[in-house]
Formats: structure tokens, C-alpha cells, sequence
């Protein structure tokens, strides 16, 4: 399935997608989980290079509306000569860890951005309290 597909049965890929915080790697404990509040929905894109060395960080707030968006000037920082991968995350105050449309569209707009430029997104990532959600796992990516 990929991002274009419909969402097809929810449980099913919500179990697949979700990764509690035991069970979560190095970079989503220890760099990204730091990094998110239940204050408000905080994005952060994670960029690295060809020997999966993080080369740039960008944070994202979100607006007064709820909703983050990435400004331009945001992703010309992020993007170097040198990136290859991105990883993008945010929280979702909420709890609830599956994506809205919002998210999904988000995605799918952040993938055509970084097709052409040669640079893969590697996974999306939604943070709740309980663990956090993974579009790569998920198969939406």
C-alpha cells in the first residue's frame, strides 16, 4: 500500500504501524520523544546523509490554528548537498496515534517534494504517550 491507496482496514494497519516506547529505537526515545509536549503539535524533519550520520534539524510550532505547517525557509535549511534521507515527526497532543488526512496529505506532499531532489523520506512518524505511530511500518509509505 502506498500513500495514494485507500486507508483499507484501520485496525489492521494501525497494529502493524504502531510502535509502543518500549519497543522504540534509539532516535525515537532518546532525539525525538524529548522533543514533543501534549502543550501543542510540534513537528521536527530530521536530515542525513548518505552513512545515516543526522546532518540538520529543523522544529517546527504550530500555528494558532493547531496545524503545522513546514515553511519554505525551513526546508532550504534542511536540505544541504549532502542529504539523502529525511525523517519527519510530530506529536499528537491528542493521543490518538493514527494519521488524520491532514497527515496523510502531509506526506504525500513531503514525498513528491523530495523524489526529484534524489532524497528518500524514510518514515513519518506521530508521537503519543503510550508510543508513536510509523507510516514506513504502517506500509503507507
Amino acid at each position: 500500500m502506498n500513500l495514494s491507496d485507500p486507508l483499507g482496514n484501520g485496525a489492521d494497519m494501525a497494529a502493524t504501524g504502531f510502535v509502543r516506547c518500549a519497543d522504540e529505537d534509539d532516535v525515537a526515545r532518546h532525539l525525538l520523544r524529548p522533543s514533543f509536549t501534549n502543550e501543542g503539535e510540534t513537528v521536527q524533519l530530521l536530515a542525513f546523509d548518505g552513512h545515516a550520520r543526522l546532518i540538520s534539524a529543523e522544529r517546527v510550532e504550530a500555528t494558532l490554528s493547531g496545524r503545522c505547517a513546514i515553511p519554505p525557509m525551513r526546508w532550504r535549511r534542511l536540505l544541504g548537498p549532502a542529504v539523502t534521507g529525511v525523517l519527519m515527526a510530530h506529536n499528537h497532543p491528542s493521543g490518538v496515534a493514527w494519521p488524520s488526512e491532514g497527515d496523510l496529505a502531509c506526506t504525500r506532499a513531503v514525498s513528491r517534494l523530495l523524489r526529484p531532489m534524489g532524497i528518500d523520506l524514510f518514515d513519518h512518524l506521530i508521537f503519543v504517550d503510550s508510543g508513536h505511530f510509523s507510516f514506513r511500518r504502517a506500509h503507507l509509505l
